[in-house]
């Protein structure tokens, strides 16, 4: 078994609407609540931070198996949107949809675009950020092609 460490080191001077600072090597930023939430809004915040976990993860294992598959790929890109509920001030991470847009190559056949939306789903459950919050957050997937 092979285990891969990460870690972080966070500075929180106190309060809730303070500005803190996090260390994960190559991730140093500022962290605060975003103002939606009333806080100051400085540097990015966990709501940024999970999406972004989870939208990066899936770009990558989606180009991987792009890779993996032999797709003529042109070029690719993803928008993504987390969706945090409030309700009786509970916080809760709802939901993030992934937009991801595929464009292949003009010689693309039939078969690569077939596979190519297999792949856009696979990559979702391939995703360890993916599953590591599944059962928690509502996952979705509107895929544009090209």
């Amino acid at each position: 078994m092979t285990q891969h460490h990460f870690h972080l080191k966070a500075d929180w001077p106190g309060g809730r609407n303070n500005a803190g600072s996090i260390d994960a090597g190559n991730l140093k930023t500022k962290i605060s609540i975003p103002p939606e939430m009333d806080g100051p809004g400085v540097g990015t915040n966990p709501d940024e931070m999970l999406l972004g976990a989870a939208a990066t993860c899936y770009l990558i294992t989606l180009a991987a198996m792009i890779e993996r598959a032999d797709l003529p790929l042109k070029e690719m890109s993803l928008d993504s949107e987390g969706i945090v509920d409030v309700t009786n001030g509970v916080f809760t991470y709802e939901k993030i949809i992934h937009k991801p847009y595929v464009a292949l190559k003009a010689d693309a056949e039939e078969k690569h675009y077939k596979m190519l939306q297999k792949l856009i789903e696979k990559a979702e459950s391939g995703c360890m950020i993916s599953r590591a919050i599944k059962g928690n957050v509502a996952l979705e997937l509107k895929p544009d092609i090209e």
